[in-house]
């Protein structure tokens, strides 16, 4: 009970902070930022499926995890129906998205809504990583991805859940086909099998890293604030923006185009609310540095002591 007071407060507390930001003019897009938004991902896949049939797996894979965040973020963005598109267009997208990426968005919708709903509370099975240790988080991702997927469907309605329920049809066919295809001998059939076997391997390897970094990495020890935040313009850059995550979750309605600006409003009206980034900073590491290297010399300076040693105590 006291932690749900406790929990409740600190978003009673979180609103009234924000009350006097300016926001609504950020919701809305340009044609060229809709259309942005529609494309982003795509020339990444593109790009990855032609470094694969080339055999040139290494570059591959910087354009796969490329993909892999911009369709997460126009996934993401698709959820709050901030892409700038109508309803249906933006389900489609959505349904095109989970062939794709190999997992079923809208199950995955259901629980996220649930996440903002009650960010971190005891019906967040999404934010439910964020309480548990880095490593814990890292080795838990595929079971957390199947946890997901039972809840979105328990949280969905009937319309959403046949849709969920097309999405792992499409997937599952996916998969069959490509087991087909690699039983041809010819060429082209073979390497477009190659194609799809690394894709499929990737977007799973992917999907299982999703909990470390887009819950743990964005939520853990958020004692003050509901999410962290990020600084860094290169690895914004690289991340499309998914790392202005409290921005995020203080004005959902914004799309991912704006949360710059959105921060930049945030860091001069709440700065409270945006000092928890994502990565560490400069001297929190070398702080992190010099505490492990001390514990280590005071442990070696301990087993080397003379007095301890049981040996010398015997014939003292």
């Amino acid at each position: 009970m006291k932690a749900n007071n406790a929990h409740n407060n600190k978003h009673i507390a979180i609103k009234n902070a924000i009350g006097s930001v300016k926001w609504q003019d950020l919701r809305q897009l340009t044609r060229s930022q809709i259309a942005y938004n529609i494309i982003l991902p795509y020339p990444f896949l593109l790009l990855s499926w032609w470094f694969v049939s080339q055999s040139l797996y290494v570059m591959a894979c910087g354009a796969s995890y490329l993909f892999f965040a911009a369709a997460f973020r126009q996934a993401h963005d698709g959820y709050h129906h901030s892409l700038g598109t109508g309803k249906r267009m933006t389900t489609g997208i959505l349904i095109l998205l989970s062939v794709l990426l190999m997992t079923s968005l809208h199950s995955i919708r259901a629980t996220h809504m649930e996440h903002h709903r009650n960010p971190l509370g005891n019906s967040d099975i999404e934010g439910s990583l964020a309480k548990i240790s880095w490593w814990r988080a890292m080795l838990g991702g595929v079971t957390y991805r199947l946890d997901i997927y039972r809840q979105g469907i328990r949280l969905s309605s009937y319309h959403n859940q046949r849709i969920a329920w097309l999405e792992f049809g499409l997937i599952a066919s996916v998969v069959i086909i490509t087991i087909v295809l690699t039983s041809f001998a010819n060429v082209t059939i073979a390497m477009l099998a190659q194609v799809l076997i690394y894709h499929i391997i990737t977007m799973m390897l992917a999907n299982a890293s999703v909990g470390i970094i887009a819950v743990w990495g964005v939520h853990h020890d958020c004692d003050e604030t509901i999410a962290r935040t990020e600084r860094n313009p290169l690895v914004n850059l690289l991340t499309f923006n998914l790392l202005y995550h409290v921005e995020h979750h203080l004005f959902p309605a914004v799309p991912s185009n704006h949360l710059p600006e959105l921060a930049k409003r945030l860091d001069t009206a709440v700065p409270h609310l945006t000092k928890q980034h994502v990565l560490p900073s400069k001297d929190t590491i070398i702080s992190f540095i010099d505490s492990r290297w001390n514990k280590l010399k005071d442990n070696y300076q301990n087993n080397n002591d003379e007095n301890d040693c049981p040996i010398r105590k015997r014939f003292a």
